[in-house]
């Protein structure tokens, strides 16, 4: 059932001519459902599957050209744990003071990292892992919905467009060593216990192959766009079962710590745009704090440099989940 609500959001957007209809038709379809009351659910293996293409559609990206300017990217890099430093400083008396949270659920909600460890640190700190898990997928249900919509009236960028090549484009071998990568590098990351295995393990493998030539190519566009229907399919799931109360409460906190978060987005972007360290697409859409998969697909169809954009992601969660939990002992 949750897959026919997802295609029939797909259905609408594109009959609409509405932006990204493979990730927001699916999760605004599921949202608008779950508040309804509609039980819906889905299914982590699959999702986890499906951010194995993501992965690989990002690795492939970082051809020798690419890593060259990788030392270009340092003085960039460096505004990102500032750029933490101010979501929390701003971020945490909100959720605490404003919206009345306790001490660790405002804090672990407030850090824009990986979403299921800032549900376990919190529920190991004593907060509320319902609301940590509604807060959070607000934060992304923002950002994912609000910044395809800038991006289509403000640069103009058609996100409709199938993102690379049809399947019949792609060589036999490179989808081959392309689900080789998948696989394979879930399965090593997941082995040595890497934050975000089913991404950042295909991600690697896949970008050592495009390195040395093996891929030259992204997953073809039908694969991209199944990624992108399960990964909104699960952003709207997260609502499944949520009260009156839960959306007075929570709901209203998440989009009012959303505005907050996209107002130190703007003021980065800004920065870095200022600076001469990225165009006004890469910049932006390197400082939204939304999920890893979310902007991986935001950077591969709005045909931005996804290896700048995801280097800036990967390093924002790997700071909040090797950080946050020490901050928040020194601070309690």
């Amino acid at each position: 059932m949750t897959g026919a609500i997802g295609i029939g959001g797909v259905i609408i957007f594109r009959a609409a001519g509405l932006p990204l209809p493979f990730l927001l038709g699916p999760m605004i379809a599921c949202l608008v459902c779950a508040l309804a009351g509609v039980k819906l659910a889905s299914w982590s293996p699959l999702t986890n599957t499906m951010r194995t293409i993501l992965g690989v559609a990002v690795g492939a990206s970082f051809t020798p050209a690419i890593v060259s300017q990788m030392g270009e990217m340092l003085a960039s890099l460096a505004l990102v744990p500032v750029f933490l430093l101010i979501c929390g400083v701003l971020g945490y008396p909100f959720l605490r003071r404003v919206a009345g949270f306790d001490k660790a659920t405002a804090f672990y909600a407030a850090m824009p990292g990986g979403l299921q460890d800032m549900l376990l640190f919190g529920e190991e700190s004593g907060g509320d892992p319902r609301a940590l898990s509604l807060l959070h997928a607000t934060r992304i249900l923002l950002i994912v919905s609000i910044l395809p919509v800038l991006l289509w009236l403000v640069w103009d960028i058609d996100l409709t467009l199938p993102p690379g090549a049809p399947l019949s484009g792609v060589p036999v071998l490179e989808l081959a060593a392309m689900a080789v990568a998948g696989l394979a590098g879930w399965g090593i990351a997941k082995r040595v216990g890497l934050i975000g295995a089913s991404l950042l393990g295909p991600l690697i493998l896949s970008a050592v192959l495009a390195f040395s030539g093996v891929i030259t190519q992204r997953p073809p566009a039908e694969a991209i766009q199944l990624a992108q229907f399960f990964i909104g399919l699960v952003v709207g799931v997260k609502y499944t079962g949520i009260t009156l109360t839960e959306i007075r409460r929570i709901l209203t906190a998440g989009l009012g710590h959303g505005l907050v978060l996209g107002a130190v987005t703007f003021v980065f972007a800004e920065l870095a745009l200022h600076l001469g360290l990225a165009p006004p697409l890469e910049a932006i859409l390197a400082f939204a704090p939304g999920g890893q998969a979310e902007m991986a697909v935001l950077a591969i169809v709005a045909g931005a440099d996804v290896a700048y954009v995801i280097a800036h992601h990967v390093l924002r969660i790997v700071l909040v989940i090797t950080c946050a939990p020490l901050v928040f002992r020194i601070l309690r």
